[in-house]
């Protein structure tokens, strides 16, 4: 008999009721470590005063009145969206997967725009994940998101990781555009290294193609700048941001030039509760925060102490895990025992992880996270290997 809940997800049988800061507490009163952060989310951390603070006080004004009427704070997130990176708009939606569709769609209507209707494939790497809707695993390529969803939605080009050989191979007359995770999350912490980004940046200009970043999962400070691509000195034309924009609370963004959104008129793209009242102030409070002098300096800092003592921890268990990969605070365990029997040893310890791709487990702490946690957390690695190596 199938539950009133959909079985679309395989649960831990655990279930929380409250959270502060980096901690979780079950509904069995046990305190957790969240090294996971909902997937890259809650930014934050759980019940951040500030955030809570501006969606206590939205909630007694104004929820929802539609993209039909001027919403101030959309204005003012754009706004302050804008001046902190390369774009020069924004449209306000719900999720990574919808910032995607509109970045894939703007992609097409760029060329439709500059007369180019006929370019409108996209190039993605191996590994790469966009979403869930048809268009974007479509774009992932992966086989386990696209069975049984046939036929693939048509329209992207898959090339090998890395590669910018490989990449520029894959560049044909109906290429509109080169779309790129500066570090794949899903796909298992791997990060694109500098040099390939920049070659990416010079294919698009010599082709004449827009370049879209998704830094849903690597962007909001999570590597310890605002964007993951600033460490590589090259800007895209379009990106999709969500996850740790809302720290929790519902919301994406797609990024463009304003070469880029040359066909976004009124009326070619929309959202019913993407940009409302509610979204755009807990947004704005994560950037309150965000933007204050000295905190994605601090996020790098502790970012690298987390990467050292994680190698620290491993270390000792070549046969578990092989080494840390990643960047800031978007690390990942690079497994040699399964990943999912590592998850299950650092749950037993009352460390909250993530699974990824590439046989790899995901460490993706708030933002917020102390030195004291990240001293709790590696010695809950390392007690939970020791545990695993004796068993």
């Amino acid at each position: 008999m199938i539950p009133a809940v959909m079985p679309t997800y395989a649960r831990a049988d655990l279930a929380f009721e409250r959270g502060e800061g980096c901690w979780l507490v079950g509904t069995d009163g046990k305190r957790y470590l969240d090294f996971g952060s909902g997937v890259a989310v809650t930014a934050l951390g759980h019940a951040h005063p500030h955030l809570v603070a501006a969606l206590k006080s939205q909630a007694e004004k104004l929820w929802h009145c539609s993209n039909l009427y001027r919403i101030p704070g959309q204005e003012k997130l754009a706004e302050r969206l804008v001046a902190h990176s390369f774009a020069d708009t924004a449209f306000f939606c719900n999720s990574g997967a919808e910032a995607m569709e509109a970045a894939i769609k703007m992609a097409r209507k760029y060329h439709d725009e500059t007369g180019n209707p006929g370019r409108y494939r996209i190039v993605t790497t191996e590994g790469a994940f966009h979403g869930r809707t048809l268009a974007t695993i479509a774009a992932g390529g992966q086989e386990k998101h696209l069975k049984g969803f046939e036929p693939a939605v048509d329209g992207f080009d898959q090339v090998p990781f890395g590669n910018l050989n490989a990449l520029r191979a894959g560049i044909g007359a109906q290429t509109a555009a080169i779309l790129l995770e500066p570090i794949q999350g899903e796909g298992g912490i791997r990060p694109l290294d500098i040099d390939y980004l920049k070659g990416a940046r010079a294919a698009a200009d010599e082709f004449g193609l827009l370049l879209i970043f998704d830094e849903v999962q690597c962007g909001m400070g999570r590597t310890g700048k605002l964007f993951a691509h600033e460490w590589a000195g090259v800007t895209p034309d379009i990106m999709g941001l969500a996850k740790g924009l809302g720290g929790g609370f519902p919301v994406g963004a797609c990024l463009a030039s304003e070469k880029a959104a040359i066909g976004m008129t009124a009326g070619s793209h929309g959202s019913t509760f993407g940009g409302n009242p509610l979204a755009m102030a807990v947004a704005n409070a994560v950037l309150d925060v965000m933007l204050e002098p000295g905190f994605l300096a601090g996020v790098e800092m502790r970012g690298r102490l987390l990467k050292r003592r994680l190698e620290e921890a491993v270390a000792p268990h070549p046969n578990l895990v092989r080494g840390v990969r990643g960047n800031g605070m978007m690390l990942g365990l690079v497994c040699q025992a399964p990943n999912g029997e590592i998850q299950m040893a650092l749950l037993d310890q009352g460390l909250i992880t993530i699974l990824a791709g590439d046989n790899v487990v995901r460490i993706l702490p708030p933002l917020i996270v102390g030195e004291r946690e990240i001293e709790d957390g590696a010695d809950r690695v390392g007690r939970a290997l020791k545990t695993l190596a004796a068993s």
